[in-house]
C-alpha cells in the first residue's frame, strides 16, 4: 500500500477499515471482556458513518434537477468529525446549567503504577470521581463549621495523555463558592495545594486498598506508593475560568475529544503511523511510528463501557440543586455589582446540521452545485424504518407554476413568522 502521506488527509476510518478485521484476529485479547462489545459497536459506528446504506437524506434542485444524497452521520463519540459536533453541543447545554461565578479546573492524576488495575477495571473510574468530588466537597464543610457549604462540581474523566498511552485522569469544574444552609452564597477562591494532593492520594490508596487489599502484591504496592509520594499525588489546579461559557467549553473540550487529531498523523503506508505530539513537560515535538495494530490498540483502548457517565455532577450542579444556585448566585452578583445583565438566564440554541456546516466552513451544504439555488429535502430512508419522508407521497402537490397544490385543490403559500416555516391555505 502507498504512503499517503502527501498525497490525501489520512483519516482514522481509513485506518481502521483497513485493519479492523485483522485487529480483532490478532489483538482482541489486549481488550478487557466486558469492554468488547462497546468497543465493536463505537468502531462499527465510526466505519459506517456517512454510508447511505445506514440512512440518507436526497435533496434535489427544483431548478435544475441536481440530486445530492448525504449519508446519517453516526453520532459517536469515538468518530473524529462526530465527536467534535458533540462537544459543541454539550458545551451549548452546559451552559444553561454552569453556575454565573468563577470557577477552579482541578485535575487529579494517577501515578502510572497504578494505571494498568484502572485500565482492567474500568469500574474504578466512577469511585475515584465520586472521591474526587469528595476531597472537595469535605474541604468546604470544614471551612463552613455549622453553616454547611455545598459547592458546586462537575468531573469528567479523561484516559490518555498526549502520546495516547491509557493515562486515567480526573478533571473537576469547582465553583469558587458555596451555598451554606441558609442559602446565602460565600465565596471561597482557594484550596491548599498540600490538603488536594495528601487527600487525593489517600482516598485513591484506600479505593485499591478496598479492591484488592487481599493481594500481597497491592498490600506491598501502596506502602511503597506512600513512601515514594511523600508529598501526595499530584493535582493541578491553577487555571480559572470567570464565566460560564469559559467554564464549560474549557472542560467540554476533555469529554469528546479524540485520542488524536487526524492533522497529528503524517504518514500511513498500511503497515505504520507516524504522528506527533508536544511533550506536556518539554513543550517539544516529538514524532513517534507505531505498527498500525498498535496504535489503532492505543486509540480503541479510550473507548468507553456503552452507557458510562462520562460526566458526573455533584452539590450545586446536582439536578435538584442547580435552579435554586444559580438564582442565589444571580441575585449575589446584582447586589455586589448592581449589574442587571448578570442575573440572566443563559441560553443558547443548538445549530442544525446546516448552520454548523456553513459555521466551519462557510459554504450552504444545500446549495445546488450547479446552479446555487437551494435544494429541496426530497426523501429522508432509514434501514429500519424504510422511508420516513418521501416528498412525491407526503407533500403537497407542485403546479408547473412553481406554486403548491394541496389536496384539496388549494394553492399553498410559504411565509416565515417568528423563525418557523408556516403553511397556510389561500383559496385561488
Amino acid at each position: 500500500m502507498e504512503d499517503k502521506s502527501a498525497k490525501e488527509k489520512i483519516t482514522i476510518k481509513q485506518i481502521f477499515g483497513d485493519h479492523w478485521s485483522k485487529f480483532k484476529q490478532l489483538k482482541w485479547h489486549t481488550i478487557p471482556e466486558d469492554m468488547r462489545e462497546s468497543v465493536e459497536e463505537a468502531v462499527q459506528k465510526m466505519l459506517g458513518c456517512g454510508d447511505p446504506k445506514n440512512g440518507y437524506t436526497k435533496s434535489m434542485c427544483t431548478e435544475c434537477g441536481e440530486e445530492k444524497i448525504v449519508g446519517f452521520t453516526c453520532k459517536c463519540r469515538f468518530c473524529n468529525p462526530c465527536g467534535k459536533v458533540y462537544i459543541e453541543n454539550w458545551v451549548n447545554k452546559q451552559v444553561e446549567s454552569i453556575i454565573d461565578t468563577s470557577h477552579r479546573h482541578t485535575v487529579f492524576t494517577i501515578p502510572e503504577e497504578l494505571r494498568r488495575r484502572v485500565y482492567w477495571n474500568r469500574k474504578l473510574i466512577k469511585d475515584m470521581s465520586d472521591r474526587a468530588a469528595g476531597i472537595i466537597e469535605h474541604w468546604y464543610k470544614k471551612q463552613s463549621q455549622k453553616k454547611e457549604y455545598t459547592v458546586g462540581i462537575i468531573t469528567v474523566v479523561h484516559t490518555f495523555g498526549r502520546d495516547m498511552k491509557f493515562n486515567p485522569h480526573i478533571h473537576a469544574l469547582v465553583t469558587e463558592g458555596a451555598l451554606d444552609k441558609f442559602n446565602v452564597w460565600k465565596p471561597v477562591n482557594y484550596i491548599p495545594y498540600a490538603y488536594l494532593r495528601k487527600a487525593w492520594q489517600k482516598v485513591l490508596l484506600d479505593l485499591m486498598k478496598e479492591k484488592y487489599g487481599q493481594e500481597t502484591k497491592m498490600r506491598n504496592l501502596i506502602n511503597m506508593l506512600y513512601h515514594r509520594y511523600r508529598n501526595g499525588f499530584y493535582v493541578h489546579a491553577e487555571t480559572r475560568m470567570t464565566d460560564a461559557r469559559g467554564a464549560a467549553q474549557y472542560i467540554g473540550r476533555y469529554l469528546a475529544r479524540p485520542a488524536i487529531a487526524e492533522y497529528r498523523i503524517l504518514s500511513y503506508d498500511g503497515k505504520k503511523v507516524r504522528f506527533w505530539y508536544e511533550d506536556h513537560k518539554t513543550h517539544k515535538i516529538i514524532e513517534l511510528e507505531l505498527d498500525v495494530l498498535d496504535f489503532m490498540g492505543r486509540l480503541i483502548m479510550h473507548i468507553p463501557q456503552k452507557y458510562f457517565k462520562m460526566v458526573r455532577r455533584y452539590g450545586l450542579y446536582r439536578r435538584d440543586k442547580n435552579n435554586q444556585a444559580q438564582k442565589v448566585v444571580s441575585l449575589w452578583n446584582y447586589v455586589r455589582t448592581k449589574n442587571i445583565l448578570k442575573t440572566k438566564t443563559f441560553k443558547t440554541r443548538k445549530l442544525n446540521w446546516k448552520e454548523r456546516i456553513i459555521k466551519e466552513f462557510g459554504e450552504n451544504p444545500l446549495a445546488c452545485s450547479k446552479c446555487k439555488n437551494e435544494m429541496e429535502l426530497w426523501e429522508i430512508w432509514h434501514p429500519k424504518y424504510g422511508y420516513i419522508y418521501d416528498i412525491t407521497r407526503d407533500a403537497p402537490e407542485v403546479k408547473e407554476d412553481g406554486r403548491r397544490k394541496g389536496l384539496d385543490g388549494h394553492t399553498v403559500r410559504r411565509r416565515e413568522t417568528r423563525g418557523v416555516l408556516q403553511l397556510s391555505l389561500q383559496t385561488m
